[in-house]
């Protein structure tokens, strides 16, 4: 399906643009182990993989975040260093 200007209004590459993508997660960071809650950018793409410090212990992480096509988004932290 497009719009009028031509263009694909889903090309299936990422989650829904209806709003019921995840935009926060909540994890556990892989040294102080405190939970925290992350922003996520649903329009990143399906797949993403990023660094982010700890709000609690500022050591970096490597984020890896995977959309679902109903909008779930899967996000593990692993230790960075």
């Amino acid at each position: 399906m497009t719009d009028p200007l031509g263009d694909p209004l889903d090309d299936g590459e990422g989650p829904p643009d209806d709003g019921a993508a995840d935009d926060t997660a909540t994890v556990i960071c892989p040294y102080c182990s405190e939970p925290v809650e992350i922003a996520l950018d649903s329009g990143g793409g399906a797949d993403q993989s990023y660094v982010e410090d700890c709000q609690v212990c500022c050591r970096p992480w490597q984020v890896t975040v995977h959309y679902g096509e109903d909008g779930g988004a899967d996000v593990f932290v692993e230790a960075l260093e």
